[in-house]
């Protein structure tokens, strides 16, 4: 059960983030580059996210699938981490218009506990 719960969170934050950037338009891309995200990656992340959310929280292949979250998150957290070890703080856009702060130590912290979400849901 403790896996089917982490795996239906983790999957409604996908959801959200991919819904979300698809939302914004053409301001996410451009983040997007801020960031340091590789041109190729960009078109895709929405709808990658919104796969991966769908099959999280219908419990599709929850274990392949949760691995694939836990992946695109360390990715992601990566990508934050050094922009931080870089001193530069571009919008992250994480969640669309909803995180359009600059990037800190808040987002290695959020991505942590979605990380230890996807854990659970491999694990349980």
């Amino acid at each position: 059960m403790v896996g089917i719960v982490a795996s239906v969170v983790l999957g409604l934050s996908f959801v959200v983030a991919g819904a979300s950037k698809l939302a914004i338009g053409p301001v996410w891309p451009q983040q997007a580059r801020d960031l340091g995200a590789p041109g190729w990656a960009i078109p895709v992340t929405p709808w990658v996210e919104l796969v991966v959310g769908a099959l999280l929280i219908t419990q599709v292949a929850r274990v392949p699938t949760a691995v694939v979250a836990v992946a695109v998150l360390v990715v992601f957290t990566g990508l934050l981490g050094l922009r931080l070890s870089q001193g530069r703080r571009p919008p992250c856009a994480c969640f669309g218009a909803w995180s359009a702060s600059p990037i800190g130590p808040s987002h290695l912290l959020r991505n942590a506990v979605l990380i230890a979400l996807g854990i659970v849901a491999i694990l349980a």
